[in-house]
């Protein structure tokens, strides 16, 4: 049935996402809090121990997941799938005043998904894209961090919400969503970025409100309209598509066999000189 709701988060999944999180906004922001004196322009030399220690977080968060929800080993193929063709999808608008139709993609799929397997599909998409493009740099951790947020966010939706209700709570949180997706990654680069002038460039050292309103002041002027293209081909593509495609993923994910619990049945054992009962494997949820 097309109202299966995303997969639900468990205590183990819970913990991984938050030590995850935890680490990319220390990784992130700790520039704006350090002192003058610091290394606060070393993102590229910190960037491969950002990265290090993502890829096992990830891993931890899909453990967490399956062992929480009792997934099988076609739900994490699905996951594989959709990693690739939001992949694929990247290239077509990379270049063209943010025009990503692979943001759609992970918004529909992290409402289905849930939000644990959201955040793992986002990283691990924005990982395949950036090598499919050659787009591997510094910036590569932060944005599997940012494009996980974003897809982990549309699995923490109100589970209720269905039809063209639903198309429409997307569709806002696409559009919000990207706009923070393309902050996030900002911060993260603007803090390297020198000579840019005195209003907008990012001063060591110096009170966080006011750095920060010089990054407001340089996203203003570098990137808004290229965070605004993104949001409206993802409420566009959400609102004409959205519908037969959030039919497909609830399809496929029941053929997954997402959230199958296997119980096993021992009845008592039979009375003195009868064969023994059989034992029944009995499937939950599917």
């Amino acid at each position: 049935m097309s109202g299966r709701g995303p997969v639900r988060l468990g205590p183990r999944s819970v913990a991984a996402l938050v030590l995850v999180s935890l680490i990319g906004l220390v990784a992130i922001g700790w520039p704006l809090v350090a002192d003058a004196s610091s290394a606060v322009t070393t993102h590229a030399a910190d960037a491969p121990w950002f990265f290090a220690a993502l890829l096992p977080l990830l891993i931890a968060v899909v453990v967490a997941t399956i062992a929480d929800c009792g997934m099988d080993a076609k739900a994490v193929a699905m996951l594989g799938v959709l990693a690739a063709v939001g992949a694929a999808l990247r290239p077509l608008g990379a270049g063209t005043a943010g025009l990503e139709p692979m943001f759609f993609l992970m918004v529909l799929s992290g409402r289905v998904l849930g939000p644990g397997f959201g955040f793992v599909l986002g990283a691990v998409t924005m990982f395949a894209s950036a090598l499919l493009t050659g787009g591997v740099g510094p910036w590569m951790p932060v944005q599997m961090l940012a494009m996980g947020w974003f897809t982990m966010g549309a699995g923490l939706l109100p589970e209720r919400v269905r039809g063209r209700a639903e198309l429409l709570m997307l569709s806002a949180y696409g559009f919000l969503a990207a706009f923070a997706y393309g902050t996030v990654t900002n911060l993260y680069g603007w803090v390297t970025v020198g000579g840019l002038g005195t209003g907008i460039s990012f001063v060591p050292g110096d009170p966080v409100d006011e750095n920060l309103v010089r990054f407001l002041a340089y996203v203003l002027a570098t990137s808004l309209g290229w965070d605004l293209g993104r949001a409206v081909l993802t409420v566009v593509l959400t609102l004409t598509v959205g519908r037969t495609l959030l039919k497909a993923l609830r399809r496929a994910t029941r053929r997954a066999n997402f959230e199958a619990q296997v119980t096993f049945e021992a009845p008592e054992g039979p009375p003195r000189g009868e064969a023994p009962h059989r034992t029944y494997v009995t499937y939950e949820g599917t």
